[in-house]
């Protein structure tokens, strides 16, 4: 049974997913799409078998539930296993006024869902004394909470975005004010007062690692955040905010990072096979550059503009072939080739299900992390969701707050 996370249930859920992904880094590490043939199918020949005999639309319609999949062992062990360790409860929506339609004007229908989803679980003990708005954009989210006259702060980077939430604050006459500041600057840290509550919905890596920093040595006594995108940091390797995880074994590189993003719930039919194109051509590439090169490994390739996709195939595989220093290609079957290249797709995405039971549990090991170290500087801390996954994957809110 799911829980709202807190007390000494944060140390607890923490000490079991650092176990579970401990012991299991075989197979979350391992990308299917750089390693043509995976070290643990030695280990569990059955279940690659099994996940290699299925086709792309297979996976496609288990990649958002991987731990429903009736596959060959290990499979259901682990998908019980990490559904148990991340599930988490949903915070009480507290009774909010409805506002008036010029609060959601520029703002898309799902943001604004999940905005609202936001506010109305921010139950904090004590009255808030002014809201503070981090990563704001235009503010939307800060307009949202300070309906009510409340005094709102927004701090945003891009200029443009500073201008236009300043003007639709000043149309809904609130005490509002919007600064254009870099979160990372030095300077930033004389933004954030003790009598702040800071807000940040989906602020990327350093941005809301800088918050969590900043919020706890100026001394606000509450805040909010949904985090987002653990991978937007600048060292190669991951540096645990909490002591209880610096002491932990797993050490995790920006690319691990990427894993608990790996969902494709937003994306649209059109995006998805515009992907699906790219992703088959880098594939069937890779069978061809692993031969022109006479090595069997890897090779990256940059990110390619939407018209290559126009090229024809041979076309393609010249361009690249020539934009990465390789011997031009010969004639050679290029329609089998392409085909090798979608088979391989179908393959990969099967066997990534197995990598998709870990992207939840590694999130929450993050999450946790933050947790934990608000915890060590004085906060209750509370975890839980805000919203269903189908409105945002990153739908985890940490409520922080202290005395």
């Amino acid at each position: 049974m799911s829980e709202i996370l807190q007390g000494p249930l944060l140390h607890q859920r923490f000490a079991e997913l650092d176990v579970f992904l401990r012991d299991h880094q075989a197979l979350w590490r391992a990308k299917p799409f750089t390693a043509p043939i995976l070290a643990w199918e030695h280990d569990h020949p059955e279940l690659a078998a099994w996940l290699r005999g299925r086709s792309l639309e297979q996976a496609d319609a288990a990649h958002n539930r991987p731990e429903q999949l009736d596959a060959p062992a290990p499979f259901p062990g682990l998908a019980r296993r990490a559904a148990e360790l991340a599930a988490v409860a949903e915070l009480p929506a507290g009774s909010a006024p409805s506002l008036p339609p010029q609060f959601s004007v520029d703002v898309p229908g799902r943001k604004w869902q999940q905005i609202d989803a936001f506010a109305r679980r921010l139950g904090f003990t004590a009255p808030v004394r002014h809201w503070l708005d981090w990563c704001a954009g235009k503010g939307h989210l800060g307009r949202r909470l300070a309906h009510a006259g409340t005094p709102l702060t927004c701090l945003e980077y891009d200029a443009a975005l500073v201008e236009d939430g300043q003007r639709l604050s000043q149309r809904l006459a609130l005490d509002a004010q919007h600064f254009e500041q870099d979160v990372l600057a030095e300077d930033a840290a004389q933004r954030l007062a003790a009598e702040h509550t800071p807000v940040a919905l989906h602020a990327c890596g350093e941005l809301h690692v800088r918050l969590l920093e900043l919020a706890s040595a100026s001394g606000c006594r509450q805040l909010a955040l949904a985090p987002c995108c653990y991978n937007r940091i600048a060292a190669e390797l991951y540096q645990p905010l909490s002591r209880t995880a610096q002491e932990s074994s797993l050490r995790l590189s920006r690319d691990d990072l990427r894993l608990p993003l790996a969902e494709t719930v937003t994306a649209g039919a059109r995006v998805r096979r515009q992907r699906d194109h790219s992703m088959a051509r880098r594939l069937a590439f890779d069978l061809l550059q692993r031969e022109l090169r006479g090595v069997d490994d890897y090779l990256p390739v940059p990110s390619l503009a939407p018209a290559w996709l126009d090229k024809p195939f041979a076309e393609y595989c010249r361009d690249l072939a020539e934009l990465k220093g390789l011997p031009a290609p010969g004639e050679r079957d290029w329609a089998a080739l392409e085909a090798a290249g979608w088979r391989r797709l179908a393959a990969v995405r099967n066997l990534e299900l197995v990598r998709g039971l870990f992207r939840r549990p590694l999130e929450l090991w993050l999450l946790l992390d933050r947790a934990l170290y608000l915890e060590e500087q004085g906060y209750r801390v509370k975890l839980g969701a805000f919203c269903e996954y189908h409105l945002t994957p990153r739908n985890i809110l940490l409520l922080a707050e202290r005395d």
